[in-house]
């Protein structure tokens, strides 16, 4: 098996994780408050990675900072990442808990897709024209999904698309980052940042009132709830997010976003088959819509590259 084939593997398995998350979090928002269940994943996700590193480190795997240097840059680099995942993950969060629906709140956040090249057009790297054609394609998809014949946008529909804007730049931020330094290490920073910086409005506006069926430390006694949070800190934080920054270090970006892409298959999946979840016909033909813009982008882009003469994997 080639390598891009085994690291492509390895992304598909994480967005399979991650689809399946959004079913997690959808039950996990019916008995938490949004910050609550984030806060403590995340917490989770960071002390699950802990023993991994440690055992890494023993088999000599790990890529152990020697210096100062490196521990600085490793701190910084995982810090930057944890505050832009504590925007993303939270309005995400948000927008499931108040949207309720994980299928229409899957398909919407995989827009982050269409944005990644958007944001490299900021940092100088120039989109093709499919690329161009795959965000207004998206934009008409996002409608279809979205807005009902009697109704606008609906506010937890933008909270889900800045979430995807969010994600953007935290995949761009991987892809920078991830070379440099130990990517277990990189996951686990990130996500203690995150949860620390979730646990400010968890405390301030969540602890002590109603949620669910009961007190917020009542909840957390409930089985349910715990499931919901064990399955989206160890597998969606823990594992995925780990996996995501290996597979993103050793795939080129074109074809790690693609397989990633398929994050909305798994999540539609598992809202029907978990929760029941149905979708309108007009919200069906919007997810088709968004998903041939996200495969527009990603083989438009690769087919540019191979006219180019570009090295492609």
């Amino acid at each position: 098996m080639s390598r891009t084939v085994k690291y492509s593997l390895v992304l598909l398995l994480t967005a399979a994780i991650w689809g399946f998350a959004f079913v997690a979090q959808a039950a996990g928002g019916d008995l938490l408050g949004p910050f609550s269940f984030n806060s403590v994943r995340c917490l989770i996700g960071a002390a699950a990675l802990a023993p991994v590193i440690a055992f890494l480190d023993r088999l000599g795997y790990g890529k152990k900072p020697t210096d100062q240097k490196e521990q600085k840059k490793l701190l910084l680099y995982g810090s930057l990442i944890g505050i832009v995942l504590f925007l993303a993950t939270n309005l995400q969060q948000l927008g499931i808990t108040y949207g309720r629906n994980a299928g229409k709140a899957g398909f919407i956040t995989a827009c982050y897709l269409i944005l990644v090249p958007v944001i490299g057009l900021m940092l100088g790297k120039k989109p093709g024209l499919s690329i161009w054609i795959a965000v207004f394609l998206a934009m008409g998809g996002i409608y279809l999904l979205s807005v009902s014949e009697h109704s606008g946008l609906q506010w937890p529909d933008i909270l889900l698309l800045l979430s995807a804007l969010a994600f953007a730049v935290q995949i761009t931020l991987v892809d920078r980052f991830a070379p440099d330094v130990d990517c277990v290490r990189l996951a686990a920073i990130q996500f203690l940042v995150c949860g620390i910086l979730t646990a400010v409005p968890m405390l301030i506006l969540e602890t002590g009132r109603q949620i669910g069926s009961g007190d917020l430390l009542a909840v957390y006694s409930d089985p349910r709830a715990w499931i919901s949070i064990l399955y989206a800190g160890i597998f969606s934080c823990g594992v995925a997010y780990t996996l995501q920054i290996i597979g993103q270090k050793n795939v080129r970006p074109t074809l790690a976003s693609l397989m990633m892409s398929f994050e909305s298959v798994f999540c539609v999946l598992g809202g029907w088959l978990l929760l029941g979840e149905r979708l309108t016909g007009r919200q069906i033909l919007g997810c088709c819509v968004v998903f041939a813009a996200i495969l527009l982008a990603e083989f438009g882009e690769t087919i540019t590259e191979r006219k180019s003469g570009k090295a492609v994997d």
